[in-house]
């Protein structure tokens, strides 16, 4: 049972965490530790901006996201002073979450409405409501509940709560007013339960179906029931039903149209749905419709306004006799291409509006009777995005604002700015033009919470941001300071206290007060600064800082110290790739102060580290350190610097490192020309790395090459003055890109970059087929074969191959066209000629520059047809009951030589067509036939075979299977074992009448486990055997007969001792019953055992 205190302690453990999370999670944020960046500068900034990002919100757009606040992060174990430290710090309110629209579902069983909102600050936060401007009573109304920023509304009605809803949070730095939200309600009404009247038309005549939705909010679907649910009127060429106004037009009525119509709505917030009362359609009797032109009954407004980014539908049906046909265009420009055409081209559906889709377009219904258009414009508005937004500020008092807010949108967006959620007027410090909010001479009343409202008359959006009036004394961040200078250089003494408003500044050097002078000046930021300083200038500095609200002195301890020299040898060295160097550093320097070096190269810090092991740097001395460069390679080369480094001064030193090495890579590499088997290249000479070209190596490359091979060149060599050469001996019809490698005393180098691909020019080929040969086919064939040639020497296009031949004796050959390049064969059939006709057999080739050459002339035979003669002496032996042995002798020798022999053999009652056959392997004349039944006669027959065909088959022979062998197995078997020794008997088998007689038995003995037998024969019905030591051994029996083997008996199992053999004296005997395998019996166990 395990320990009662383990669950309670994990329980604990698990509690604690918890509360460690929730003690994180919930931790007070300091926005101004997160957001603000504190100015080291002072007080006489013009502006300050903090890092606090403002929540920049409008309507409709999506909940505020905080990618700053997101990755600041905690530790549970900060100190408390960091804690109180980043609590210390007001800052106004921030949005987190601001209200988004919102649509109520009228009826539903949530009965509350929320409007969310959130906002940090520090004090946190406090939280009221507007509702269209006037602010919501929490306190008089119970209706409405307030949970932290949220406004909860109970039991919400459209006539009290439908509007727009602003979330105003406050502290003590001040308010800001989030976005407005809309708030709607939805529900579906029902139809007017009167009924509609039937509408009577001639066949032929158009007819509009009105639908009357019910009262609705927001938008619904219009569809039409016909006759009874579910059957839908389908919209096509003839038919339309407009989701503008719900309405069912019918271009041209037909009989089949007869029969009630019901309209369907359905609200898309609710999926209520509600059917009007139906509309019966039937046709007059006074006869049909003539033809008349197209007229436009349902189409989209005069003037459609759309936002930026959503789907635009336009509507456009007519009625007409014949079915009119509606096309769309634009009036100025085309349709945009991601337009697409809906229900017959009645709809113009345009995804993604954009700002240049605006414009006019024209729906067009035309019949063989006329045509009529209607035009309208789509006008593509866009709300308020910004551009550049406010930042917290803080400026000292008297100073000027300065703030600028800017915004895309179209119509073009105004501007209004608030002040603590009031909105803010021109007045004779403020002033308000197109975004910019300028407020001259600041004070302290002037701090707090601004706003930046950039609106048109489809939206609008917010920039907040804290505006903070400065007024304290003078402070130094550190004080005192000790400086340490160099004779001869130039000293900056700083004096920037943080002070608001900005404090007068006084200098003093050793109690007196400082005069200045062409070598003493006083910089307008309050810097003294001291020219070509010498040892005189030593003592202390005083900066005294001073305003209204206090002062403070700052105290700078200035030294001067003899200048430091530095040497770095050598100066100028040169080495070979692989070499290794050491450079040296010496300092002269004033013993009081500390020297540390850093060594360069090429301006940057040299990390030692990160080099492989090529540098080491070794300070020997105090004032000497030495850089080892080892196994130096290319990229080592350049300027080295010692920087010698002391409180007081820091010089630095140089030496040049030039390396040796092989070339650079050669410039690109130009096809200046090209033939069938030449190119003339050109190139550029890279950087010899100090040691000069002597050869330059061409490669090239092609589809059918390995890689770069090396080509001849004209001139060879090719000298390293050289800019270009002749590549020769190309194959024609090749694609080729080739580059060029140096090489110089030290090495070769890397290859350029590759030229572009090119395509030698055609050529006759020069390369003929190899490994002509022939043979086989079918009677009367002559088949010759060949190697393709490889399409790197086919030498253009159009290649083909030309196959001579000729008949051993005569003159004129034939010569026959192979178009395709990659054929291997072709053939030739004459019915003239007999079998092995030889041929003078040749190959060539061509293409569309002509004939190339033709391979040596070999000889070929023509097919030898198949087999003409049957084989001989069939004859058949039975082995078994179920195997019989064929044997034959092959045909005479002459053309059709057989290459294999069929055997068909069948049942003496039936037919040769269903008997089996089986084939030879090779020309073999014998075969074992296997799976016969016993005691069957069969027929057999013979017939040779080659590539062109079958022989005839030789006259059938009847044998008969021997009889089935014996199906009883041997029963009561008995053993005595004696040691390793088995005395094995068992009841004699008797052969059924339709079985084979027995001719003696079959002992197999084998070790469990393994797959091998030992097999032993013997004529009567017992048998010894004699066991291997050590093992378990199964033994069975089993008859033979000429038939075959028998059944097997059951198996004996017996069991030998390793290395140890029996006594003689121990003796057992044992007997299998009837149908038991595993029984044993033991009479040793019961019976004394006696000698023998």
């Amino acid at each position: 049972m395990g320990s009662p205190w383990k669950p309670l302690l994990l329980l604990s453990v698990i509690s604690g965490l918890a509360d460690l999370a929730k003690a994180v999670a919930g931790r007070p944020v300091s926005y101004a530790a997160v957001l603000r960046m504190k100015s080291d500068s002072s007080s006489s900034s013009t502006l300050n901006s903090r890092m606090r990002l403002r929540n920049s919100h409008g309507a409709g757009s999506s909940g505020q996201d905080w990618p700053l606040f997101s990755r600041h992060r905690y530790s549970a174990l900060s100190s408390q002073e960091d804690y109180m430290s980043e609590e210390s710090e007001e800052f106004g309110p921030v949005f987190v979450q601001e209200p988004d629209d919102a649509i109520f579902a009228l009826g539903s069983d949530d009965k509350k409405v929320i409007m969310n909102c959130e906002a940090r600050g520090n004090p946190a936060p406090t939280y009221s409501w507007l509702i269209n401007g006037s602010n919501v009573d929490v306190e008089a109304d119970f209706r409405y509940s307030l949970i932290d920023g949220n406004l909860i509304i109970h039991n919400a009605s459209e006539a009290i709560d439908y509007g727009r809803y602003q979330c105003r949070a406050e502290n003590s730095i001040g308010i800001v007013l989030s976005r407005d939200a809309l708030l709607q309600f939805a529900y579906l009404g029902a139809f007017s339960g009167r009924t509609r009247g039937a509408v009577n038309v001639r066949e032929g005549q158009g007819v509009v179906l009105m639908c009357a939705p019910p009262p609705h909010s927001p938008e619904i679907i219009y569809s039409w029931v016909f006759n009874e649910l579910p059957s839908f009127v389908a919209e096509d060429s003839r038919r339309f039903i407009s989701q503008e106004m719900g309405n069912l037009y019918i271009s041209k009525v037909q009989p089949s149209d007869v029969g009630s119509y019901v309209c369907q709505v359905k609200n898309t917030v609710t999926n209520a749905r509600v059917l009007s009362p139906p509309t019966p359609l039937t046709l007059k009797t006074d006869g049909v419709m003539g033809e008349y032109e197209p007229k436009i009954e349902a189409h989209f407004p005069q003037t459609v306004l759309a936002a930026k980014g959503v789907t635009v539908r336009l509507e456009c049906f007519a009625l007409g006799n014949p079915v009119p046909t509606i096309t769309w265009r634009k009036m100025s420009g085309n349709i945009p291409k991601k337009a697409r055409l809906r229900k017959s081209q009645a709809v113009l559906e345009i995804p993604n509006i954009q700002l240049e889709d605006s414009g006019s377009y024209e729906c067009k219904a035309e019949n063989t009777r006329g045509g009529t258009a209607y035009r309208g414009h789509l006008q593509v508005y866009t709300l308020p995005q910004w551009i550049s937004m406010i930042n917290d500020t803080q400026l000292d008092s008297g100073e000027q604002l300065r703030w600028e807010c800017r915004a895309a949108g179209k119509p073009r967006p105004t501007y209004r700015w608030m002040r603590n959620g009031e909105t803010l007027n021109p007045q004779s410090r403020v002033e308000m033009v197109n975004g910019e909010l300028i407020i001259h001479k600041l004070e302290q009343s002037d701090s707090g919470m601004y706003q930046c409202i950039a609106e048109n008359k489809y939206g609008s959006v917010y920039s907040n941001a804290e505006l903070k009036i400065l007024a304290s004394a003078p402070i130094f961040s550190t004080n005192p300071i000790r400086l340490i200078a160099t004779v001869g250089r130039d000293v900056s003494l700083e004096c920037r206290p943080r002070a608001s408003p900005k404090p007068r500044i006084t200098w003093k050097k050793n109690d007196r007060r400082v005069q200045v002078s062409r070598r003493i000046t006083l910089l307008r930021n309050n810097t003294l600064r001291i020219i070509n300083s010498s040892r005189t200038d030593e003592g202390n500095y005083v900066c005294r800082a001073e305003n209204q609200f206090g002062s403070a002195e700052l105290m700078t301890v200035l030294l001067v110290k003899e200048p430091m020299r530095v040497e770095l040898s050598p100066i100028r060295v040169e080495v070979t790739v692989g070499e290794s160097v050491v450079l040296s550093c010496k300092v002269t320097h004033d013993p009081s102060l500390d020297v540390s070096f850093l060594w360069l190269l090429n301006n940057q810090p040299l990390n030692a580290q990160h080099e492989g092991g090529h540098f080491e740097s070794i300070q020997t001395q105090s004032s000497t350190a030495d850089l080892m460069i080892r196994s130096i390679l290319l990229k080592h080369a350049g300027k080295y610097g010692c920087r010698a480094q002391t409180s007081a001064d820091s010089v630095l030193a140089e030496a040049e490192l030039l390396v040796r090495g092989p070339p650079g890579p050669p410039g690109v590499v130009i096809v200046e020309e090209i033939t069938d088997t030449t190119a003339t290249l050109s190139w550029s000479h890279g950087v010899d790395n100090h040691s000069p070209i002597t050869t330059y190596n061409i490669q090239a490359r092609s589809p059918f090459s390995l890689g770069w091979q090396t080509v001849k060149t004209d001139p060879d060599p090719v000298t390293g003055s050289m800019e270009s050469a002749m590549a020769v001996e190309l194959n024609p019809w090749v694609e080729y890109e080739f580059r060029v490698v140096a090489t110089n005393g030290i090495g070769t180098g890397d290859p350029s970059a590759p030229s572009r691909a090119v395509r030698t020019k055609e050529a006759v080929p020069s390369v003929a087929p190899a490994s002509v040969r022939g043979g086989n086919g079918r009677r009367h064939e002559l088949v010759i074969s060949w190697e393709p040639v490889s399409e790197e020497f086919q030498n253009g296009e159009g290649f083909g191959y030309i196959v001579a031949f000729r008949a051993n004796g005569t003159r004129g050959w034939k010569e026959k066209m192979v178009t395709s390049a990659d054929s291997t064969t072709y053939k030739y059939r004459d019915e003239t000629f007999p079998p092995l006709t030889p041929f003078e057999v040749r190959v060539g080739v061509y293409n569309n520059k002509g004939d190339g050459p033709f391979s040596d002339v070999v000889t070929v035979f023509s097919a030898e047809g198949e087999p003409e003669e049957p084989p001989t002496d069939l004859q058949a032996i039975a082995v078994s009951s179920s195997e019989m042995r064929v044997m034959w002798k092959p045909p005479s020798p002459g053309p059709g030589r057989p290459q294999g022999y069929e055997v068909t053999y069948w049942k003496d009652m039936e037919q040769e067509e269903t008997g089996k056959k089986r084939r030879t392997v090779g020309n073999e004349t014998s075969m074992l036939l296997s799976g016969l039944e016993g005691n069957t006669q069969y027929l057999i027959s013979v017939k040779g075979f080659n590539s062109v065909g079958q022989g005839p088959s030789s006259s059938p022979i009847k044998i008969s299977t021997r009889k089935n062998a014996p199906s009883l197995p041997p029963g009561n078997l008995m053993w005595i074992q004696e040691g390793n020794n088995v005395s094995l008997s068992w009841d004699p088998v008797k052969a059924r009448d339709n079985e084979s007689d027995v001719i003696g038995y079959k002992v197999l003995l084998r070790q469990e486990g393994r797959g091998h037998s030992q097999v032993t024969r013997t004529p009567n019905s017992a048998i010894v055997l004699t066991l291997p030591e050590g093992g378990t051994y199964i033994i069975e029996v089993r008859a033979v007969s000429d038939g075959g083997e028998g059944a097997a008996s059951a198996q004996v199992r017996l069991l030998t001792s390793s290395g140890v053999r029996a006594k003689s004296g121990q003796i057992s005997l044992h007997n299998l019953p009837a149908g038991l395998a595993w029984t044993s019996l033991f009479l040793s166990l019961l019976v004394p055992s006696f000698p023998l």
